[in-house]
């Protein structure tokens, strides 16, 4: 019997040499590089919080001349997921009376992906593209789920001036194909 115990004891002493052993192997095993969607997704979630600046729109809408926006950004889903969300300045939270559009970024295998949830009832997804020194992306169509009746959004870039400013490029297609150009010049709210 107490030959037993000296042998659990002993074993029960290796344990700590076993995985600091294998802590060791994990360590020293060479991780691979970022993909460039990897990169642009940590650049993009460098923008979570609270925005706020003018957005012009071209052509000239009726009803929409420059215009104060308000957005915000937050990771979530154990950073697997960037929550963007805007809005009209002054304008109320309540969705059924405002305009009030939400994207998902996300990494889809090797692809930086984003989901549009837009108020024309149609959710485009994009693909992104990064620029040769990674602080802007540009989201091309992929495709669309909904009804296209009132249009959709075609595509966006996203360009980091630095950490307390950040611009976007917004494109509707209007029916018809017309294009509608909104740009948002965004500074972070203290």
């Amino acid at each position: 019997m107490k030959l037993r115990y000296l042998l659990l004891a002993f074993l029960l002493s290796l344990c700590p040499l076993v995985f600091a052993q294998n802590d060791m192997q994990h360590m020293s095993t060479p991780q691979p590089a970022p993909s460039e969607a990897q990169k642009s997704f940590t650049e993009l979630k460098t923008l979570a919080g609270s925005w706020h600046g003018q957005v012009t729109v071209n052509p000239p809408m009726k009803d929409m001349g420059e215009t104060s926006m308000e957005v915000s950004m937050r990771v979530t889903s154990r950073g697997n997921a960037l929550v963007h969300e805007m809005k009209e300045a002054g304008k109320s939270d309540d969705p059924t009376k405002n305009d009030h559009p939400l994207t998902m970024f996300y990494l889809d295998n090797d692809h930086l992906t984003l989901v549009h949830y837009c108020d024309a009832g149609n959710r485009p997804r994009m693909v992104a593209r990064t620029s040769p020194d990674g602080k802007t992306v540009e989201f091309d169509f992929l495709d669309i789920s909904g009804n296209t009746k009132y249009g959709h959004m075609q595509h966006a870039v996203f360009t980091v001036v630095d950490s307390n400013h950040h611009i976007e490029d917004w494109t509707f297609l209007m029916p018809g194909d017309k294009p509608v150009h909104a740009r948002m010049d965004l500074v972070r709210a203290q």
